[in-house]
């Protein structure tokens, strides 16, 4: 079973600063600047071989690739992937010690199955057998913090959204092209917002007017939306449905559904999959993918033994969910709603 690994006060902000992925001179701009979430006990959890094969399917700032890395001895290899163009451009900087043994692929983690089937070191008999696979899920801080993207609903910019820039739909696509009931269902669904149907109507209302163009527009729009009661708790009124959009522009929870799936298939015999999610909604994903993959007896109680013989793909490594310390937390704020589910591979 994990241990929760906690670190002295001071050794530990000391860590999260070292974290950090350095910003990286691209064009004139800084354009990474990020802290790892839950960076020891997932990788911890994971169970590093030095001669293991490895894929962080979210290497965002590179912080658990590093510490993967840094794990691994010369017959070792991580493969590291991500869609985000500035992330891999950060990766060759924060992970230039580790290149060696660390192949960074751009590609959506949907695309597990087939990027392991293009590396020969992953596979044996032909099939994709690697030792872990971890996620870390939601949105980096820089992009974020990155007035361009259209993730912030505190900066004001034009409606984007999009992890991969080179797909074509957009958030700006969504409110201004989707009908009501499709604009209020995404809301509802994946932000859990209970006035999805009144901000989609007014969504639609002032789109007859004219193109809503940016995020600030958008936050205005939401605003009105909501009671002005409701608006007065429960932070910011705008945070749901910037969620949902961002997870409806993405397809994440479509994408993370894929991954997982192919993760059990592509894991070896005592591999292990560590997953972070931010919200409810991908947590819940995570949980009952486990738990529909774990053993299961089926056989009547009073029985001394089992005698139905069906088994369950993975065990659960953790039984309840991992959480952030509360030194953590006095570090980087953004992950006080992460939770670390970790199952490993019979």
């Amino acid at each position: 079973m994990l241990t929760k690994l906690v670190l002295p006060r001071q050794n530990l902000a000391n860590a999260y600063v070292e974290s950090f992925a350095k910003a990286k001179l691209l064009g004139g701009h800084q354009v990474f600047h990020h802290v790892t979430v839950l960076k020891e006990e997932s990788v911890e959890g994971l169970h590093i071989k030095p001669d293991g094969v490895y894929v962080d399917c979210t290497m965002g700032g590179a912080g658990h690739s590093s510490l993967i890395a840094s794990k691994l001895g010369p017959n070792g290899l991580l493969i590291a992937l991500d869609q985000d163009d500035v992330a891999l451009a950060n990766a060759q900087t924060v992970l230039a010690p580790y290149l060696d043994r660390v192949k960074i692929v751009k590609s959506n983690f949907r695309e597990l199955e087939k990027v392991l089937q293009n590396e020969p070191r992953a596979l044996r008999d032909g099939l994709p057998q690697v030792d872990g696979i971890l996620f870390d899920l939601g949105v980096s801080s820089p992009q974020l913090d990155d007035g361009d993207r259209g993730f912030s609903y505190n900066h004001d910019a034009e409606l984007d959204m999009r992890m991969d820039r080179s797909t074509e739909l957009t958030a700006k696509t969504i409110v201004n092209e989707w009908p009501a009931d499709q604009i209020a269902r995404i809301l509802f669904e994946y932000g859990e917002e209970k006035f999805s149907r009144r901000i989609a109507g007014v969504i639609v209302e002032a789109r007859t007017k004219q193109t809503i163009e940016t995020t600030g527009e958008l936050v205005e729009l939401i605003k009105e939306g909501i009671p002005a009661a409701a608006r007065r708790t429960g932070g910011h009124p705008a945070k749901r449905s910037f969620q949902a959009l961002r997870i409806a522009v993405n397809d994440e929870l479509g994408a993370f559904e894929e991954a997982l799936e192919q993760s059990l298939r592509c894991l070896a015999p005592q591999g292990r999959v560590a997953v972070i999610t931010f919200h409810s909604l991908e947590d819940r994903i995570c949980k009952q993918f486990f738990v529909k993959n774990v053993e299961k007896c089926t056989c009547p109680s009073d029985l001394p033994y089992c005698v139905c013989k069906k088994t369950g793909v993975v065990k659960l490594v953790t039984r309840k969910p991992i959480s952030p310390s509360e030194h953590e937390l006095e570090v980087n704020q953004r992950a006080r709603s992460a939770k670390l589910r970790i199952a490993e591979k019979l």
